[in-house]
């Protein structure tokens, strides 16, 4: 096998080469063989391998491109999806990445949706509102006061762990269902609720159409916030404080032996869940237009579970992955009604669609656990791997 050495170059940098005199990839390491590396950095980098560079590429391409090839209707599906992405990788820097078990991500989200609503709400209206309609303004707003709150609840993940942390962030769902339900001027009260904020992006309202529809608009605006949020958290993660959330998640009475400030490295990963959380609840009902408090109750904060074990703990494409399954669940268990008779759509008729999609929920996650611990991107790694391996596939 052979070993890297350097080699120094004209500006004095040394380069890597092989023991055989070969120069080190840029993505890596040696031409040919991508998984070796002749630092720490390089592991680290954003793309390690021209094939993950090239992959990301690609995937953007189609990514962007897809609008103008599917359906309106495909398109809300995957624009929900997205969406929800945004809060997945908040809910995963806390609990894949940190490993603070956080079962109160429906909380931070309502005060997001709420929050911006407040902000961009019109002044006349029925509910708050201070007529801010600058989209960075009221996105930023509603992360900002979404933090806040995961900074007044942080203290609380200092002194408890594991199911006892889980308890307590599951008591702040309820806690912000009564809030939400009786601040009747801010929320709109129980079965009425008030409108989201609109989306308008330079003088273009995105709900409207115009030259392109609403849902490629709203698509597209989604995809770019989401490609923010996915990068930052992807370089929070390769930096000094994701070094130190792994090293807290995997065993933080060792990592506090070793210099790990475990108060302040919890703090920061439940403000920058708690961002994530409240960005995500500004955009989750600008499509719809409209939402109620009772949303943000238990099943919300199950369904954000769901994304990042079902997508896959400690992973920012794996939690995109699960984003877009679990916003496809609906579409999913509707499309299982025209298949088996006796599912029925209406509401008041058991079984039907919002049971088998229930059943979904709970049926994934208790699968994938048991199968499959690492999710969905564990299964693209079994793929992979295969490929990579083949015809030795054994």
């Amino acid at each position: 096998m052979s070993t890297l050495v350097s080699e120094a170059g004209p500006s004095g940098s040394s380069t890597p080469r092989t023991a055989t005199g070969r120069r080190a990839g840029f993505f890596g390491g040696p031409r040919g063989r991508p998984e070796l590396y002749s630092s720490y950095r390089q592991e680290q980098a954003l793309f390690n391998t021209r094939a993950k560079a090239l992959g990301a590429a690609v995937l953007l391409v189609v990514a962007v491109l897809l609008p103008l090839n599917v359906s309106d209707d495909v398109l809300r599906i995957l624009g929900l999806g997205l969406v929800l992405a945004i809060g997945g990788i908040g809910l995963n820097l806390i609990t894949g990445y940190a490993g603070q078990i956080s079962l109160g991500h429906a909380f931070f989200v309502g005060v997001g949706a709420y929050t911006a609503s407040v902000v961009a709400g019109n002044p006349e209206g029925r509910a708050l509102g201070l007529g801010i309609t600058f989209i960075p303004a009221w996105i930023l707003a509603a992360g900002a006061m979404a933090a806040l709150c995961g900074v007044i609840v942080a203290p609380l993940a200092t002194r408890l762990r594991g199911l006892y942390l889980a308890v307590v962030t599951l008591g702040l769902v309820f806690l912000g269902t009564y809030i939400f339900t009786e601040w009747g001027s801010v929320t709109g009260g129980q079965g009425v609720g008030r409108e989201a904020p609109r989306p308008i992006l330079f003088g273009d309202d995105l709900t409207l159409d115009s030259a392109f529809t609403s849902d490629q608009k709203l698509y597209w605006f989604f995809l770019a916030l989401l490609l923010i949020g996915a990068l930052a958290a992807r370089n929070i993660v390769r930096s000094r404080v994701g070094r130190a959330f792994g090293a807290i998640r995997d065993r933080d009475i060792a990592a506090g032996v070793m210099g790990v400030d475990l108060a302040r490295y919890k703090l920061i990963a439940f403000t920058v869940s708690s961002f994530y959380a409240g960005v995500c609840g500004s955009l989750l009902f600008v499509a719809n237009r409209h939402f109620g408090p009772e949303q943000f109750g238990l099943i919300m904060s199950i369904q954000f579970v769901a994304i990042v074990f079902i997508g896959g703990a400690a992973t920012i494409s794996g939690t995109i992955m699960g984003a877009l399954l679990i916003a496809s669940l609906p579409r999913i268990s509707s499309e299982m009604a025209h298949f088996v008779p006796y599912i029925s759509t209406a509401p008041n008729v058991s079984p039907n669609i919002y049971e088998v999609e229930a059943i979904l929920y709970g049926g994934l996650i208790v699968a994938f656990l048991l199968f499959e611990p690492r999710g969905l991107f564990g299964i693209w790694l079994r793929v992979r791997m295969y490929w990579k391996s083949f015809p030795f596939t054994y």
